[in-house]
C-alpha cells in the first residue's frame, strides 16, 4: 500500500489572469508527490522551452518578463497555459489558464444633452469596453459627482440617474472610465433643468428598463429601472416564475434600480419591474433576464486503486455547474482512446477499465470543463502481480455442437502449474460490449466445457485464465466461432372437413416457430405410402383447401415448417369424409330461405310480446299505485262521514268490522263509545262484489235492524287499513240513551283477524 505521498497531484494550480502590457507575469504551479517530479509547462498544447522572455523558476512557477499582447514576429503571449508533472507512477496535467492582455477600447456610447422639467429624472450613459471591466466615475463642470446626495445614482455600467431635478442640478457632464491598461475621458454633455414643477397628469411611463445580464457566481447584479410619471410612480420588482426575489444580498438603488450582490445559480430568472401609479392599478412593466453561470466543480473525485491482473478498475467522477460540464479523461496526460476494454458512461462520468493488465497502470484524470471554467481530478491505478502466476492456457479451441451448444476445450499452462485451483471460462457474444461478458468456472483437472444455453446462429468469443490463490494467469488468445441455425418448431395444425370431397388444413402463425421461410404440406390416403406434395406455402399463408378427395377412406395430412437450415419436425393429423357423407344422406339440405324467414317471423314475434308484457306490467303498477292512494284517503276521513249514533257492542252484530288495523281488545275497550259503521255508506264507499267472491275472501255480511235478511257485500282492502274480527260478545249494560239492545251473535270461537 502507498500514501498519499506516492499521489502526483496539484497543491497550487494555475489561474485565469489579466497581464499588463510590458509587465512581468508569473503562473504558479506546485505539485506534491513521490520525488523526483518533472515539471513542464505548455501554451495552448505547445511545450514551452525555457527562454530570456518566459522560464520555469525553481518552485514549478512560470516567469514571464515582458507580457505582449503582440510581438514583432506576430506571436502572443496571450493563451491557454497549463502545467505538467510527472514522477515515476505517472503524469498529470492542471487545470487550463486564460491568459488575456489588458484592454480598454475608446467609448461607444457617450453621454447626451438633456432638458428636463424641474421635478423630473435625467438619465445620462457612456459606455466602454475593457479588461478588466472599466470602473466609470462621472463628472459635473470638471469635479466628482457627490455620490452623498441621495437624488444622485451611480450605477456600475456607467449609467448616471438625477431624480427630482432641480435648477442647481443644471450643468456639464462627462465620464472618467479607468482599469489597470488606461484612464479615458468621455465626451461633456450639458442639463438643463427648465421651468417650474408641473401639475399635470402623467401616465406612469418606464425610461429605461433591465437588460439582459450572464454573469458568474458571486458577482453582482444591477438591473436598471427608472420610470416617470404624475404623480411619482412606484416602482416594484417579482419574479416572472412567481418565485420570491429574497432580501439576503437583495439592495434598491435609488427609485427603482434592484442589486443583487453574490449571485448563485438559483438568481438566474427573469425579472419584471413595474411602474405603478399611487392608489391605482395603472402599471407599465418592463422585463429582462439574469443568467449566472458557475465553474465546473467535482462533487465526486475519482479515488485511486489497485487491482490484480485480470479484473475489472471503475473510476467515479462526477461534476456539477451552470451549464453543466463536459467530462473529458486523460490518462498520462494524454486523451484517454476508448476501446474494447475501456468503457465510458454515464455522460463520461464512470471509466471502467475490463481485463487490467499491467499496460494499463497510469495515473487517470477527469477534466470538467464548461464556458464559467475548468477543473481538474486525478487517480492512479495499480496493477496488482504477483511472481509465479500460471502462464496462460494454450491451444484454446471452440467447436460447434449445435443451434445452442458449443464445445470449448483447452491444453495447460506451460509454466506454474502446480498452485492451480481451477479455470475460468469468459464468454461475450462478439458483437456485445465487454461488459457483457460472463463467467463459467471449471475444475483445474478439466480442460473443456460444454457452454448452452446460447443463441442459433450467432458468433461467441471465449478466452481462459488459470487461477491460483494469489491471483490469476494472463488471458488466453480468444477464439471466436458461431452457433448452427436452428430449424423451425413444430407448427400447430388443425383439420376441417368442408364437404364431402374437400377438408381444409388450417395453422396459427407464432413466434416459436422461429425464423422460417415457409412451409410444406403433404397428404395421403393411409394404406399408401406415398404422399401427394410437397404443396410449399409462403409464411405468412395459414390455411390450404385439400379438394378431389375419395369419401370412402382415411387421409393422413402432414404440416411442417422449413428455412435455410432445414425442415422443421412436423405435425401429422388424420380426418375421414365418411361421416360427412351420412350425414348428408340421414339429414337432407334444408330450406334455408324458409328456415331464415321462419327465424325472422319467430325473433318479430317474440320483441312483439316483450313490449305488450312490459306494457302490462307498467300499467297494473300504475294502477295499484293510484288505487293505493284513493283508498287510504278515503280511511283516513272515514269516521268524519259516519252519521250513524254509536250502539253499545252488546248490539253489535259478532262479525264485526274494525277500520284502521285496530284489531286488539285494548283499542277496543277504548272504542266502547265510538260511532257504529253506516251499512248504506260502506255501500257507498265499497260497491258490492260476488257472493262467491265474498265467501273465499272470508268476509261475512253484516245485519243492521233496519235490513235483517239483506245481505250487504263490502269489498276487502288491504290488512293495514282494515282488518274483520270475529269475538265472543260480552253481556254488557243497557244503551244508556234508552235503544233496545241487538241480538246476542253465535258463538264462533276465538276471534280472528281477517
Amino acid at each position: 500500500d502507498f500514501g498519499r505521498s506516492s499521489e502526483l497531484a496539484f497543491v497550487v494550480e494555475p489561474s485565469d489572469d489579466i497581464a499588463v502590457q510590458e509587465q512581468p507575469l508569473i503562473l504558479y504551479c506546485q505539485v506534491e508527490g513521490i520525488q523526483p517530479i518533472t515539471i513542464t509547462w505548455r501554451k495552448n498544447g505547445v511545450m514551452i522551452v525555457d527562454s530570456e522572455n518566459a522560464f520555469m523558476l525553481a518552485n514549478g512557477s512560470l516567469y514571464v518578463s515582458r507580457f505582449q499582447r503582440v510581438r514583432g514576429d506576430g506571436s502572443s503571449d496571450e493563451g491557454e497555459y497549463d502545467c505538467m508533472a510527472q514522477n515515476h507512477y505517472g503524469l498529470v496535467v492542471s487545470r487550463k489558464a486564460k491568459i488575456q492582455a489588458a484592454t480598454m477600447s475608446d467609448f461607444h456610447i457617450h453621454p447626451q444633452n438633456a432638458v428636463v422639467e424641474e421635478g423630473g429624472v435625467a438619465r445620462f450613459q457612456c459606455q466602454i469596453h475593457g479588461l478588466p471591466e472599466p470602473v466609470i466615475l462621472w463628472h459635473k463642470n470638471s469635479m466628482p459627482v457627490n455620490t452623498d446626495n441621495e437624488r444622485y445614482t451611480l450605477l456600475p455600467k456607467g449609467v448616471l440617474q438625477i431624480t427630482g431635478l432641480r435648477a442647481e442640478d443644471s450643468g456639464i457632464f462627462h465620464c472618467v472610465a479607468t482599469n489597470i491598461a488606461n484612464v479615458k475621458f468621455s465626451r461633456e454633455a450639458r442639463l438643463t433643468v427648465s421651468g417650474s414643477h408641473s401639475t399635470v397628469y402623467k401616465d406612469p411611463m418606464i425610461l429605461v428598463g433591465p437588460e439582459n445580464l450572464t454573469l458568474t457566481v458571486h458577482q453582482t447584479a444591477v438591473l436598471e429601472c427608472i420610470a416617470t410619471g404624475n404623480p411619482r410612480p412606484i416602482v416594484s420588482w417579482s419574479r416572472l416564475d412567481g418565485r420570491p426575489i429574497g432580501v439576503e444580498g437583495i439592495q434598491v438603488l435609488g427609485t427603482g434600480n434592484l442589486m443583487i450582490s453574490d449571485l448563485t445559480v438559483q438568481h438566474s430568472g427573469i425579472y419584471v419591474c413595474a411602474a405603478n401609479k399611487p392608489g391605482t392599478r395603472v402599471r407599465r412593466t418592463a422585463q429582462g433576464s439574469l443568467v449566472v453561470q458557475a465553474p465546473a466543480e467535482f462533487v465526486q473525485h475519482p479515488q485511486s486503486i489497485s487491482r490484480p491482473v485480470g479484473t475489472t478498475a471503475i473510476f467515479t467522477c462526477v461534476a456539477q455547474g451552470e451549464p453543466p460540464p463536459q467530462i473529458t479523461w486523460l490518462r498520462n496526460g494524454q486523451i484517454l482512446e476508448t476501446s474494447d476494454h475501456i468503457k465510458l458512461k454515464n455522460n463520461n462520468s464512470t471509466l471502467s477499465i475490463y481485463g487490467i493488465n499491467q499496460a494499463d497502470e497510469a495515473i487517470y484524470q477527469c477534466l470538467a470543463e464548461n464556458s464559467a471554467g475548468s477543473t481538474q481530478a486525478s487517480a492512479r491505478l495499480t496493477v496488482l502481480w504477483a511472481d509465479g502466476l500460471p502462464s496462460p492456457p494454450q491451444g484454446v479451441r471452440a467447436e460447434t455442437v449445435s443451434a445452442t451448444t458449443i464445445q470449448v476445450s483447452w491444453e495447460k499452462p506451460l509454466q506454474n502449474t502446480k498452485e492451480i485451483i481451477g479455470y475460468v471460462l469468459h464468454i461475450r457474444k462478439a458483437a456485445d460490449p465487454v461488459e457483457m461478458e460472463y463467467q463459467e468456472a471449471v475444475s483445474k483437472s478439466t480442460f473443456q466445457q460444454l457452454v448452452t444455453d446460447l443463441e442459433p446462429s450467432t458468433s461467441y468469443s471465449f478466452y481462459i485464465k488459470a487461477y491460483t490463490s494469489r491471483g490469476a494467469s494472463k488471458a488466453s488468445e480468444v477464439t471466436v466461432v458461431s452457433t448452427l441455425g436452428e430449424v423451425p418448431a413444430m407448427p400447430s395444425l388443425f383439420i376441417k372437413v368442408i364437404n364431402s370431397t374437400t377438408v381444409q388444413a388450417t395453422w396459427e402463425p407464432s413466434i416459436k416457430l422461429g425464423q422460417h421461410e415457409g412451409f410444406k404440406l403433404y397428404y395421403r390416403k393411409v394404406h399408401l405410402s406415398q404422399y401427394t406434395g410437397p404443396v410449399l406455402l409462403a409464411s405468412n399463408v395459414t390455411a390450404y383447401n385439400i379438394t378431389h378427395l375419395d369419401a370412402s377412406v382415411v387421409y393422413e395430412v402432414k404440416l411442417l415448417a422449413y428455412n435455410q437450415h432445414g425442415d422443421g419436425n412436423s405435425t401429422v393429423r388424420f380426418v375421414s369424409l365418411r361421416e360427412t357423407v351420412e350425414r348428408t344422406v340421414l339429414n337432407p339440405p334444408c330450406d334455408c330461405m324458409k328456415d331464415e324467414q321462419n327465424n325472422k317471423t319467430s325473433t318479430t314475434g317474440i320483441i312483439i310480446g316483450i313490449h305488450i308484457g312490459v306494457t302490462c306490467i307498467i300499467f297494473c303498477i300504475l294502477f295499484l299505485m293510484f288505487g293505493y292512494r284513493g283508498r287510504l284517503l278515503m280511511c283516513k276521513n272515514m269516521q268524519e262521514q259516519l252519521s250513524t249514533p254509536q250502539i253499545p257492542r252488546s248490539q253489535r252484530s259478532a262479525t264485526g268490522l274494525v277500520l284502521n288495523g285496530a284489531t286488539r281488545r285494548d283499542r277496543d275497550d277504548r272504542d266502547l263509545n265510538g260511532k257504529q259503521l253506516d251499512m248504506n255508506e260502506l255501500e257507498r264507499l265499497f260497491p258490492a262484489s260476488q257472493s262467491q267472491e265474498q265467501q273465499e275472501k272470508g268476509i261475512a255480511s253484516a245485519h243492521s235492524p233496519s235490513a235483517s235478511h239483506d245481505e250487504t257485500q263490502i269489498s276487502t282492502l288491504p290488512l293495514d287499513e282494515f282488518s274483520i274480527v270475529e269475538e265472543q260478545p260480552d253481556p254488557l249494560p243497557k244503551n244508556p240513551r234508552g235503544s233496545s239492545p241487538a241480538a246476542p251473535a253465535p258463538d264462533h270461537g276465538p276471534a280472528n283477524e281477517g
